[in-house]
């Protein structure tokens, strides 16, 4: 996935070592209660939709962004449903970072979904029960967003991350 140039300039002087950063992921639901989901160019798999914000980005904001340049699918944030810091993760190519997951339940409210950057292979929307593989990352989210109240925060099962990429 691309790597935002905010990021580059802090890698330029940190090196590889533990950058701790925001991520958002925006769980997309249109009005068939279907949700919305990439298969992701970097390694294939289906997943939930997300991003890093670029600085001084509010997360609803960036889950607006995100949603847009890699679906093409246009939504309103409705609430938050989970914030959860996550175990480290260390790319291929050793760089190493931690998020700090702010997950915001959507609703779609125009467009087509399709792809629409480099990110996916493929996007679409899915019965949330026949959902495709996913990694629990991912469920885990669907699931929390389907949920009646907020979660708002959540203690992360020892060794949970998101996977590289996701």
């Amino acid at each position: 996935m691309a790597t935002p140039d905010f990021i580059r300039t802090i890698r330029a002087a940190a090196g590889r070592q533990l950058l701790w950063l925001p991520g958002v992921t925006a769980i997309v639901f249109d009005d068939e209660g279907r949700v919305l989901l990439g298969r992701r160019s970097d390694n294939g798999r289906w997943s939930v939709i997300g991003g890093i914000p670029d600085p001084g980005e509010q997360p609803a904001e960036c889950a607006v962004r995100e949603v847009y340049e890699e679906t093409a699918v246009h939504c309103v944030p409705e609430r938050v449903v989970l914030v959860q810091a996550l175990e480290p993760v260390t790319y291929d190519n050793g760089d190493v970072c931690q998020y700090m997951d702010i997950t915001l339940r959507c609703r779609a409210v125009g467009g087509e979904a399709r792809v629409n950057d480099d990110e996916s292979l493929e996007v679409g929307w899915f019965e949330v029960d026949a959902l495709p593989a996913l990694h629990e990352f991912s469920l885990s989210r669907i699931k929390h967003a389907m949920a009646d109240g907020p979660t708002w925060f959540e203690q992360a099962p020892a060794g949970e991350q998101a996977p590289a990429g996701e």
